[in-house]
C-alpha cells in the first residue's frame, strides 16, 4: 500500500465488506430467538474483519498494523467456526455453509497477502 493510497481502495477492504453484507442478509432469516444469540456474534466478528482491517492502516508502525490485521484474520476464523456451527443448528444449509467457506477462503487468502506484504515491508 502506497503511503497516500486509502484503506477504502484496497481489495481485502472491499471483500470483507462484502462479506459483511451477505452474512447479514444471511443472519437475517435466522430465528428470532437467536437474535442475541449466534446472530449478533456472528455479525460482531464479521463487522470486525472490515474494521480492523482499516483500524490497521491507520498505525503508524509495521508491528501495529499486523496486530490488527492478525485480528482480523481471527475474527475471520471465528466467523468460520461460527457457521459451521448454524450449519449444525439447521439454521443455513450447506450450500449456504459452502457459499460462505468460499467467499471466506478467498479473503483469507487476501488478508494473509496483506499480512506478507506489510511484514515485509520497510518502516
Amino acid at each position: 500500500m502506497s503511503a497516500y493510497q486509502k484503506y477504502t481502495e484496497l481489495d481485502v477492504w472491499k471483500h470483507s465488506r462484502a462479506l459483511a453484507s451477505h452474512v447479514y442478509e444471511l443472519t437475517a432469516t435466522f430465528p428470532k430467538s437467536e437474535q442475541f444469540g449466534i446472530v449478533s456474534q456472528i455479525r460482531r466478528c464479521v463487522v470486525s474483519v472490515p474494521s480492523n482491517i482499516a483500524e490497521g492502516c491507520g498505525r503508524q508502525y509495521k508491528e501495529e498494523t499486523v496486530q490488527f490485521l492478525s485480528i482480523a484474520r481471527g475474527s475471520l476464523y471465528e466467523l468460520e467456526t461460527q457457521l459451521y456451527i448454524s450449519k449444525d443448528l439447521s439454521y443455513i444449509t450447506e450450500v449456504q455453509l459452502s457459499t460462505c467457506l468460499t467467499k471466506i477462503e478467498a479473503l483469507g487468502k487476501l488478508l494473509n497477502g496483506f499480512i506478507r506484504y506489510n511484514n515485509d515491508k520497510q518502516e
